[in-house]
């Protein structure tokens, strides 16, 4: 699928105005005000129609959150109810809860307790469970793993590569940690000041970037570490 010309403005300035293709799993990688968050609103449906000056979508299907998209926000501790149980949070029947649980490898126990009687990484599996809900075609992940640890990180991403081979979903993810970005995706584009300003292949765009905003954001994530295609 390709977004082309989406540009969102605000009072005639431009904010964001980008094009770019999702073919299976893509990192869209920039530091904090470039234009990553205000994309996935966009696509989400979530911005003022005055904002969104220009938007073209080439794809199968129409974007639609909670049917052809999943969205996993940032924080599983603000995104969910913590007056209402596990169970009530879901909008689909019990035998899918099951099935999603199973996906997500949750006991079916914690679907009678409440968000705050569970830890991060087992939030963090409800809230894509719920992403996962209706079978949508493209998963927008907005910097899900960073407020895990190391190893619950690691295994989060690794269930979300394991649930797209499965479930065969695209996905798009806002980031901006370069480490989680090359564990789960395959492709990158790195924003800057709303503008694409390098894409291609990971591992590739990662062993060699053209760009020196790229390389800043390769080093603070990658000390002493090296690449191989």
């Amino acid at each position: 699928m390709k977004i082309s010309k989406l540009k969102i403005s605000l009072e005639e300035k431009t904010l964001v105005d980008i094009s770019f293709s999702i073919n299976s799993s893509l990192a869209l990688v920039g530091q904090s005000g470039s234009g990553k968050s205000l994309t996935l609103k966009a696509l989400l449906n979530m911005l003022p129609s005055s904002m969104i000056k220009v938007l073209n979508i080439d794809a199968d299907f129409e974007l639609k959150a909670g049917q052809t998209l999943g969205f996993v926000p940032q924080n599983p501790f603000t995104a969910l109810s913590p007056l209402t149980k596990i169970s009530k949070q879901f909008f689909v029947s019990d035998e899918r809860i099951k099935e999603l649980f199973l996906m997500v490898d949750l006991s079916e126990d914690l679907l009678n307790r409440f968000p705050p009687e569970l830890s991060g990484g087992q939030l963090q599996r409800v809230v894509i469970a719920m992403a996962l809900e209706n079978n949508p075609k493209l998963l927008l992940l907005d910097e899900p793993t960073t407020a895990l640890d190391p190893d619950t990180r690691v295994l989060i991403l690794d269930m979300l590569k394991k649930l797209q081979n499965e479930l065969a979903f695209k996905i798009l993810f806002v980031t901006h940690d370069m480490n989680s970005a090359k564990s789960l995706c395959e492709e990158i584009c790195v924003i800057q000041y709303g503008k694409i300003v390098e894409t291609g292949k990971m591992n590739s765009v990662l062993a060699n970037p053209n760009e020196a905003y790229t390389k800043t954001l390769i080093d603070a994530n990658f000390a002493n570490r090296e690449f191989r295609l």
